[in-house]
């Protein structure tokens, strides 16, 4: 598991330090996440390492929106007239968010062709 985090991070970091060093208008993660996505297209080894980090991180993504509500949630009154359109964006960002994510796994898990064969 701590190589895979690793790996992850490492990626992470490599695009962070070329976006910054090259001055790209790219966030460093998202130039991160291309090089993952190319690591994991080329390297069976890279993948296999990964895959049952990258599927728990998937399996538990909605606690990665939990503190935004919770912080929202615990300055409703000093929020005032703002609140409702806060919590809306709190909620709308959420869904977004957690659709977004499940619907690249499964664009993932269809272009590397792996299938749930579990059928329940």
């Amino acid at each position: 598991m701590i190589p895979a985090l690793l790996a992850i991070l490492l990626c992470q970091l490599a695009g962070e330090t070329t976006t910054r060093a090259l001055g790209l208008p790219v966030p460093g993660p998202v130039l991160g996440m291309a090089l993952m996505l190319a690591g994991l297209r080329w390297s069976p080894r890279l993948r296999d390492l990964v895959r049952p980090v990258g599927e728990g991180i998937l399996r538990n993504l909605l606690l990665l929106f939990v503190p935004a509500g919770v912080g929202a949630a615990g300055h409703l009154t000093t929020m005032g007239a703002n609140t409702l359109p806060i919590l809306t964006a709190v909620f709308v960002s959420t869904v977004l968010a957690i659709s977004a994510g499940a619907l690249t796994f499964v664009a993932v898990a269809r272009l590397t062709g792996n299938r749930d064969e579990d059928p329940a």
